[in-house]
């Protein structure tokens, strides 16, 4: 039976009571014109995105740590957890099973699963796991020198069986199903192609110039939908290329300050989430062939760092430094989307944020991961927190797994999460929920079963 079916069944149950909202912590306020820090290369340091040119430089963790307890918690906006899993009769057991440890200890900085492989990306470096048996089964971008200056990789994608990586070094480079390099974008043929019109260079600083299908920051996030390939980089650029050989076809001038994150609905709405503490959306409007901005949301206080979106891209989620989750559901009405509420409790900056079986699974600087439940009424409950990293977790994935058990009318559904964190380690965990009431849709999956 899966998780999803009878969460969703559960949600309506009018047995559902309001708890009283957490109380929010009080940490001192940041020093005046402390700036908010981002990731860098280095294992034991993070790097300072500067507004004016979004560069990078080292600061040592105690830095970046006590940067992240920002005292902004968005008080103006209403808490949106208000259940427990009690009010919603479930039960949630959490179990840590192991750690896996990449060859090369690194910051863990993305997880990515295909094909029952987990990726995942360490430094400069990508170790690859099986997920059935959690052993070791590949790793690739360590050898050749070619790759030495690439710099870390921030961000993993797969598109059309390929493999694809961004890297600090400003480019994206394109992996086979062997994990064989076998082009790095922009392609030399695109280059080719722009390079003899100088209509196709743009100024980029004072004295330097590039071409408009290249990054000229570190490449921060990548997003597959529609056989497209969506980049955002630190440039303040969101890039727009074909899937099937990889040429850039559009690219947009997205936000004022370093762009972070990008996620893109089943519909092709793009958003992107950007240190210029903004949210913005873009579409492309019918018949047309460049995309225009829809939208921009405005609600948090600092460095927008994550995005998710529910299955039908009716709901987005974003985690920022000001250590909230604010809720966006979409209204013809207002500007695209309004803000409904705020998810609250980890102590630091929200990193990671994803959304999967009916689940919002967060990950913060505090090295905890939070698991969120939309109950009824646009009502959230955290189910349970999973508290084992000793330095920021970066990044997050999960699977489910069938269980087949069922104790008397009370449905199990399991759930593997994998947590890549700055310590070095992926943690494995299972989370298994169960319901205590039988209801109307679970037992036409049980007779189906």
């Amino acid at each position: 039976m899966k998780l999803k079916s009878w969460l969703r069944s559960t949600c309506s149950s009018t047995n559902c009571i309001s708890i009283a909202k957490e109380a929010i912590i009080n940490i001192p306020p940041p020093k005046p014109n402390q700036q908010l820090l981002l990731l860098s290369d280095s294992s034991n340091s993070y790097s300072d995105i500067q507004s004016s040119n979004a560069s990078s430089t080292s600061q040592d963790s105690t830095t970046f740590n006590s940067s992240l307890q920002s005292n902004l918690t968005l008080p103006s906006i209403p808490s949106l957890q208000k259940l427990s899993p009690e009010t919603l009769n479930l039960s949630v057991k959490s179990l840590f099973i192991t750690s896996l440890k990449p060859p090369k200890p690194a910051n863990v900085n993305f997880l990515a699963i295909n094909n029952n492989l987990l990726y995942a990306v360490s430094g400069s470096q990508i170790n690859v796991f099986n997920i059935t048996d959690l052993t070791f089964f590949d790793s690739f971008n360590n050898n050749a020198s070619e790759y030495s200056s690439s710099g870390s990789i921030k961000s993993l994608a797969f598109c059309n069986g390929k493999i694809l990586t961004a890297h600090q070094d400003c480019k994206i480079r394109v992996w086979n199903k062997r994990h064989q390099l076998i082009s790095t974008l922009p392609t030399v043929e695109d280059r080719l192609r722009k390079f003899m019109l100088p209509k196709n260079f743009i100024r980029v600083r004072r004295h330097r110039k590039k071409l408009w299908v290249e990054h000229y920051d570190a490449v921060s996030s990548l997003a597959v939908a529609e056989n497209l390939l969506h980049s955002v980089s630190w440039d303040k650029y969101l890039k727009i290329w074909r899937g099937t050989d990889f040429r850039c076809v559009e690219s947009i001038k997205a936000h004022d300050d370093a762009i972070n994150a990008v996620v893109v609905s089943a519909d092709g709405i793009i958003y992107t989430g950007s240190a210029d503490k903004r949210i913005k959306v873009w579409g492309r409007p019918f018949g047309e062939k460049k995309h225009v901005l829809l939208a921009t949301l405005e609600k948090h206080k600092s460095t927008v760092n994550a995005l998710a979106l529910n299955v039908d891209g009716s709901i987005l989620f974003s985690g920022a430094c000001d250590r909230s989750i604010l809720v966006w559901e979409r209204e013809d009405s207002a500007n695209h989307m309004v803000v409904t509420g705020a998810l609250r409790g980890h102590s630091k900056a929200i990193l990671c944020l994803i959304y999967e079986y009916d689940l919002l699974f967060s990950g913060s600087a505090d090295g905890t991961i939070r698991i969120w439940h939309r109950g009824y009424d646009q009502r959230y409950c955290c189910l349970t927190v999973l508290d084992g990293h000793i330095k920021p977790v970066r990044s997050l994935v999960a699977v489910s797994e069938e269980m087949g058990e069922y104790s008397g009318d009370a449905g199990v559904g399991a759930t593997k999460v994998f947590s890549g964190s700055f310590d070095g380690e992926i943690k494995v965990w299972k989370v298994m929920i169960s319901s205590s009431i039988k209801t109307p849709h679970m037992s036409t999956q049980l007779d189906e079963d």
